[in-house]
């Protein structure tokens, strides 16, 4: 065995240890017998060996070595030595080398290019690692070292430019494939058609089709396929109905493939039921021709009745593929899991889990993944652990989609330290996060106000090499904004235009110089989130003109506001009342093309007040048009209006219109009628009000504080005092409950009486209230000469002066009324009865007689703007 062989030998014997395989390899083309071309020849021989063990170990700067070592050898050598070493790379996705290597081959040897199986081969690479882009550089290349293309070539290459948008090219190059002696096949056709039809031009893929037929070629089924997916895509269901029929003309029967085109594209686009007539005539229409439906077909319309929340379909559909075992599968148990969990229905959900394992159908990891998910929605995360035990006995283990469901979870109920016991636990299992976990993360605490943990973690990710995308960059920058830190997000976007996410450090501390400068943090550059983010930000705090500056520098740098960031500006310029600016801004919008939202209208309603009611109706009238359907958002605003210009009963007939559409109203929407209703002395009709405001919304401390106070400045003592003792049965916290006032009425008009029953009940009750209390009710004791019950009262006074918050014992109870369940068990799901149509009863019949009363002197209790923003309000 000669020298050559030996050492290529140990190489081979060597794969476990690359270092040394790269120390004996380079000796082998160091050694001084090298410069034998039958000694070189035979140790090239374990080139692409030692390429896989430097390429397996990521040895990137031995890989480059390697190259510069192929170069320095003799032409006859260099040259496929050179191009074997780019195509083990190409084959390992290690593009980037690929590149820089093929280049500096091609100026190494610009008249020996490599053959077209070559070119073919790295085509292939470059459209797998979605580098386009080489492409078209490759296909220069062979053009300049006239290396004949091949219809295959020619292929790729109009995929290339598909893929890149560039159609027309595309077409150039199918049209004149003829004048290159490669003729168009039908993968020709059928590629450039996938191409119209991806870019929304499908009209383009039916004229090429007319084009060909014309000049004899007939297109095959899958073209035919291809474009019916894309028009039943578009809803036009009667063209799809014609290319089926021409299919049929041009001797091509429609397969199972062709039906399932148009059912998946149908249940895509929404319609379901023209998706159902099909499948119900493939089932039944055997005369007709038409294929069976197979478990593809049954999946589809199984995925569509649960995408559309048609649940009795869903179950009827699912049971009838359970009688037939041919049409169920692990798949179909998964499409009906996560219909199930859509609609909250959790615990069949679970029922269906244990039918897998009793049918030998084995829940896989996403199966798992979809029951977690549903649990932690619903914040039952006990529950959410003992699925992942069950995953875990079932020799599964969690990955990163199941750790970032709970954390996720976890984060939307504000349980920010149990999120970072899940982050912690992925961490220990070798489930590494990834940018999705950690985004999440960031964005919990940026909205937890917890702006030193969120800047920790993003160091953390830095540290730990991620590479930051726009989300994350986004997020900190939203953080930045609604954290009042306007001016350093703005320094930081300006920033991204040079620096990328390397920007961010930029925050200061210790993230001053932090980031590398590099081009993993160029590729992450500002868009329209950054920017409507931004603009938001500004707007809100009233520097309309600088959000004007902003909106213009992203027009300049090639970035189209959409509709969001106008109706950013509408809101502002309506919240100034500047109406002129705000239409304005929509004539704009409407000239860019941006559509108007339900938030558009909701501005300008909000805008237009109580003064203009005439143009509010034409608004509302134009939303119908438009098919825009209000929200509670929109009626409360209206009803805030018609209350405002004295038209209450207006407003109640819209509170009507509210509940036959479904449209339940919030806390706020009463607090409006309500007030209205008590401004006008129509206590009856308040009072009937109140109780509809109970049976849809619940018994809130907002609404009975609201109530007893407004009931309280119209005099209404007694009433108030029945309604405050209510309050105190349910251990309503008092806070915003002016009980104070009534105790000095009632003292006032001498009823020491009812005003101890009062004191005696929140004592009962354990209320921390404020002790000042007490005094209108000594005073009068005293005066009566009733000093054992007045002395009484005092001591329990300066008991409670001496507490240190009085406020506690209040915030205890809310806690305790208002704890989410997240220790739940599977029947704590239940099903809530709203009361709307007692409510709707009660509002039909106190709608008839209301009056209008006189005007009380007293000022009725003030409400934020603030409240009809949160429809839990």
């Amino acid at each position: 065995m000669d020298r050559a062989t030996r050492l290529s030998k140990a190489i081979y014997l060597n794969s476990n240890n690359p270092k040394l395989a790269w120390l004996l390899f380079k000796r082998i083309l160091s050694s001084p017998i090298a410069a034998s071309s039958s000694f070189f020849k035979t140790s090239l021989q374990s080139l692409p060996a030692i390429a896989r063990i430097l390429i397996t170990a990521k040895m990137h700067p031995e890989i480059d070595h390697l190259h510069q070592l192929l170069l320095s050898q003799h032409r006859d050598f260099a040259h496929p030595s050179g191009f074997s070493l780019v195509q083990s790379l190409a084959g390992s996705g290690l593009f980037e080398s690929v590149i820089s290597q093929f280049q500096s081959l091609r100026t190494r040897f610009p008249d020996d290019p490599p053959a077209i199986s070559f070119y073919n081969f790295l085509f292939r690479c470059s459209l797998k690692e979605s580098r386009v882009d080489f492409v078209i550089w490759l296909y220069k290349d062979m053009v300049v070292a006239r290396v004949k293309p091949q219809t295959y070539t020619f292929n790729l290459l109009i995929l290339a430019l598909c893929e890149m948008g560039h159609l027309e090219n595309a077409r150039e190059v199918f049209d004149k494939m003829s004048e290159k002696g490669c003729e168009p096949n039908e993968f020709s056709l059928g590629i450039l058609v996938r191409g119209y039809c991806r870019a929304g031009l499908h009209y383009r893929g039916i004229e090429l089709l007319d084009e060909l037929t014309s000049s004899g070629t007939l297109p095959n089924r899958v073209v035919y396929n291809t474009v019916i997916s894309a028009v039943c895509g578009e809803g036009q269901t009667a063209e799809a109905e014609k290319l089926v029929e021409r299919m049929r003309d041009a001797g091509l029967s429609p397969d199972i493939v062709t039906f399932n085109c148009r059912i998946a594209a149908l249940c895509k686009s929404g319609q379901i039921l023209e998706a159902c007539r099909i499948f119900r005539d493939m089932q039944i229409d055997e005369e007709l021709g038409l294929p069976q439906p197979n478990i593809v077909t049954y999946n589809l319309m199984l995925e569509g009745f649960c995408n559309e929340g048609m649940l009795e379909e869903s179950k009827a559909l699912f049971d009838s593929m359970k009688r037939s075992a041919t049409f169920l599968s692990l798949e179909s148990y998964n499409i009906w899991l996560l219909g199930l969990v859509r609609s909250g229905q959790l615990l069949e959900a679970r029922l269906i889990l244990n039918e897998m394992a009793e049918k030998s159908i084995k829940p896989n990891l996403y199966s798992y993944n979809i029951l977690i998910y549903g649990l932690c929605k619903y914040g039952m995360f006990s529950d959410a652990r003992s699925i992942l035990g069950l995953m875990r006995e079932s020799g599964l283990a969690p990955d990163t989609v199941t750790y970032s469901t709970l954390l996720h979870g976890y984060c939307c109920r504000g349980k920010i330290v149990k999120a970072n016991y899940v982050l912690r636990e992925m961490m220990q299992v070798g489930c590494f996060p990834n940018m999705y976990t950690c985004n999440i993360l960031l964005h919990s605490l940026w909205k937890e106000g917890r702006a030193s943990e969120a800047e920790e973690l993003l160091q953390k990710m830095n540290e730990r090499n991620y590479g930051l995308d726009n989300v994350t960059c986004n997020t900190m920058i939203n953080g930045l904004c609604k954290t009042g830190n306007l001016d350093k997000a703005i320094e930081i976007v300006s920033g991204m235009w040079t620096h990328g996410s390397a920007s961010l450090g930029n925050l200061g501390n210790s993230f001053i110089g932090l980031f590398d400068v590099g081009n993993s943090g160029k590729k992450c550059m500002p868009d329209s989130v950054t920017y409507a983010t931004i603009i938001s930000g500004l707007c809100k705090v009233g520097r309309i003109d600088e959000a004007k500056k902003k909106l213009l520098e992203m027009i300049g740098k090639g970035l189209s506001p959409d509709s969001l960031i106008f109706d950013t500006f509408i809101h502002s310029y309506c919240k100034q009342g500047k109406l002129s600016s705000a239409f304005r801004v929509l004539k704009e919008m409407e000239k860019k093309g941006c559509n108007k939202s339900l938030r558009t209208y909701n501005s300008l309603i909000e805008g237009l007040g109580s003064n203009q009611i005439f143009e509010i109706y034409g608004l509302m009238d134009e939303m119908r048009e438009s098919g825009i359907s209000p929200n509670i958002y929109t009626y409360n605003n209206i009803i805030r209006c018609l209350s405002e210009g004295g038209k209450v009963k207006d407003a109640t007939s819209l509170l009507d219109e509210m509940l036959q559409k479904g449209i339940y109203p919030n806390v706020y929407t009463f607090r409006i009628l309500i007030g209205a209703f008590l401004k006008a002395c129509d206590f009856g009709a308040a009072q009937d009000l109140f109780e509809i405001a109970l049976s849809l919304c619940g018994h809130k401390e907002s609404l009975y504080s609201f109530m007893f106070n407004e009931l309280l400045a119209g005099g209404e003592t007694f009433k108030a005092k029945e309604l405050f003792e209510a309050a105190l049965d349910r251990s309503l916290a008092l806070k915003n409950f002016l009980y104070k006032d009534l105790i000095e009425r009632l003292c006032k008009d001498e009823k020491l009486d009812d005003a101890s029953f009062i004191l005696h009940k929140m004592m009962d009750k354990q209320y921390r209230f404020d002790h000042a209390s007490f005094m209108p009710v000594i005073d009068g004791l005293g005066k009566r000469g009733n000093k054992h019950a007045a002395d009484e009262f005092a001591e329990k006074m300066m008991e409670m002066a001496s507490e240190t918050d009085p406020s506690q014992h209040e915030n205890k109870i809310i806690r305790r009324r208002s704890n989410n369940y997240d220790e739940g068990d599977w029947h704590k799901i239940v099903h809530r009865n709203d009361g709307s149509g007692i409510a709707q009863k009660a509002l039909k019949r106190v709608l008839k007689g209301w009056g209008q009363g006189s005007i009380t002197t007293l000022q009725p209790q003030k409400f934020s703007t603030h409240d009809y923003w949160d429809g839990d309000a």
